[in-house]
């Protein structure tokens, strides 16, 4: 018996639903039929390819060589019959992940222009912290991801495509609130408002300002921008961010915004897996935002700390 294009796809959906039921669901084949396929799949490679935790399937070993030559096959398959298509119109679904910072401030109006100019309609967004949106795509839950940190995982590549400041905020009344650009010893024994772990804001401020404090301290640490900018709205510490996520709250009058005293660039990453197959839509895709550093970011780039 030969391996099948539906026990790949069986294979690919649980990977990405975790269970058989969601698997079903996703497929609408009836659990039994998704149990069976993924069962001759195995036992036709002779190894099983998860490990059944709970009620939970876990992609082991096996799973994780096969997973990138499927995803490839299914991918290829899909686009078979367009290769005599004279039109050549885009096909198929895009899933884009981003990064908080990029998923909020840019990506919707990147995605934007790419379906005025290409005609596409189809993508859907995952927005997460960094070390999510890479886990997503390592996992082939994504087809590529933007974010904002550089990642050096060996199964990702990394290609810049646009880039943005970071700034300091405070609240009205922190007594920063008349200081532009404040030295090194103005942040000194200050209290820090930072998002979490694994995001890209939390690691440029660790990587580059941090280092430079001798005393400082984590007052809170958020999951989410809008929480990071109320909080020190209420005075909870200062705040470093993203010059995009912040203007609107410094427009508004909820935070008051400061330059840092060093330089703090931060460089914008599309990321894909080495392994993925880049169909038509996108290698369009991934040469779209390529060029789209060079244009204007919808005005965003205009207001830097």
């Amino acid at each position: 018996m030969n391996i099948s294009f539906k026990q790949l796809n069986v294979f690919n959906s649980i990977t990405q639903h975790k269970t058989l039921t969601a698997a079903a669901e996703k497929l609408f084949l009836s659990k039994a039929a998704v149990s069976m396929a993924l069962a001759e799949l195995e036992k036709h490679l002779g190894h099983p390819l998860f490990d059944r935790v709970n009620n939970r399937l876990v992609l082991n070993q096996e799973g994780k060589k096969l997973l990138p030559l499927a995803d490839e096959l299914l991918n290829r398959a899909k686009h078979i019959h367009k290769l005599f298509d004279d039109n050549q119109a885009l096909t198929g679904q895009l899933r884009l992940g981003s990064s908080d910072t990029i998923g909020n401030h840019l990506s919707p109006y990147l995605l934007s222009q790419f379906r005025l100019q290409q005609q596409h309609f189809s993508q859907s967004l995952t927005i997460s912290n960094s070390a999510s949106i890479c886990q997503k795509l390592l996992d082939f839950e994504l087809d590529v991801a933007l974010i904002e940190s550089e990642n050096h995982h060996p199964d990702l590549i990394s290609i810049p495509f646009s880039h943005d400041q970071m700034c300091i905020i405070s609240a009205a009344d922190h007594p920063l609130a008349r200081c532009t650009k404040p030295t090194v010893a103005d942040l000194e024994s200050n209290q820090w408002v930072l998002r979490e772990a694994g995001s890209g804001s939390r690691e440029c401020f660790i990587n580059t300002l941090a280092p430079k404090l001798d005393k400082w301290q984590l007052a809170f640490e958020l999951n989410t921008t809008e929480a990071l900018i109320s909080s020190v709205s209420a005075g909870l510490g200062l705040g470093c961010l993203s010059t995009l996520a912040a203007r609107y709250a410094v427009e508004s009058g909820r935070v008051n915004l400061h330059k840092p005293p060093i330089e703090m660039p931060r460089t914008f990453w599309l990321l894909v897996h080495k392994d993925k197959y880049q169909n038509p839509l996108l290698k369009s895709f991934m040469a779209f935002c390529q060029q789209w550093q060079q244009t204007s970011i919808h005005g965003a780039k205009k207001n830097t700390c």
